[in-house]
C-alpha cells in the first residue's frame, strides 16, 4: 500500500486542518476563505481538488493560479478526473486507485506551496531561521513521496536535521509498504505519521 495514499486518506496535513473548520471543500467564495493569506488559500484549494476532484474545484484552483501568475495548465488534470470516474464505474482494485492517486498527488505538487517562495526571500535577505521555518512549513504541505524527499535533500545543507527527517520518512514509507490495511494497522501508521510531522515542524536550533 502506498504511503502517499494512506497519508491523504486518513488525515489532512497539519495546517489544512485549521482551515477546514472554516472552509467547505467545494466553496472558495466564503468570507472565511477570502480572509486567508494566499499561501493558506492555495493549500485549501489543492486539498479540495484532491479530496473532491470536481470541475468547480478545478476552476477555483485555476482562478487562483491566475491571480498569482502561475502558468500551469490546469486542463492537464482533467484526464485524471475522467479516469477516476471510469475506475469508480468499473470498481477497479485498490492498486489502480493507488496508481491514479499517486499521479494526482504528483500533479498537485507541481504547484509549489507559497511557503517556499517566502523561504527563498528569507534566504536572500540573510534570515536563515525564517528560511528554515518556511521551508519546513512548505514541506508539510507536500503530498508525494518524491516531492517531500527532494525538498528535504535540498534543505539539508542549511539544516542538518533535514537529513534525519529524510531517513525517518524513508523508514515510514517502508513501514507503510509492509503494513496491513486493517483498522489497527492504519491507526498505527497515522500515529507514526503524526509524530513525523510534529518532528518536522519542531525546529532544531
Amino acid at each position: 500500500m502506498n504511503w502517499t495514499v494512506i497519508v491523504t486518506l486518513l488525515f489532512v496535513l497539519l495546517f489544512a486542518r485549521i482551515f477546514w473548520a472554516h472552509v467547505k471543500a467545494n466553496n472558495a467564495q466564503t468570507e472565511a476563505f477570502k480572509s486567508l493569506p494566499s499561501k493558506d488559500k492555495l493549500a485549501v484549494l489543492k486539498e479540495c481538488l484532491l479530496n473532491n476532484p470536481t470541475e468547480g474545484n478545478l476552476q477555483n484552483l485555476a482562478n487562483f493560479l491566475k491571480e498569482i501568475k502561475s502558468d500551469l495548465d490546469v486542463q492537464s488534470y482533467k484526464p485524471m478526473m475522467e479516469r477516476q470516474l471510469a475506475l469508480a464505474d468499473k470498481k477497479e482494485s485498490l492498486a489502480e486507485w493507488d496508481k491514479l492517486y499517486m499521479e494526482q498527488c504528483a500533479w498537485v505538487d507541481q504547484i509549489r506551496p507559497l511557503e517556499f517562495k517566502e523561504a527563498e526571500e528569507a534566504k536572500i535577505a540573510g534570515n536563515s531561521e525564517s528560511y528554515i521555518i518556511r521551508s519546513l512549513e512548505g514541506i508539510s504541505r507536500l503530498y508525494s513521496d518524491n516531492a517531500i524527499e527532494s525538498a528535504l535533500k535540498q534543505l539539508e545543507p542549511d539544516y542538518p536535521k533535514a537529513g534525519k527527517l529524510l531517513l525517518s520518512y524513508t523508514q515510514l514509507v517502508e513501514t507503510c509498504t509492509e503494513s496491513g490495511a486493517d483498522d489497527k494497522s492504519l491507526e498505527a501508521l497515522r500515529k507514526k505519521r503524526d509524530a513525523w510531522v510534529e518532528d518536522l515542524l519542531t525546529v532544531e536550533k
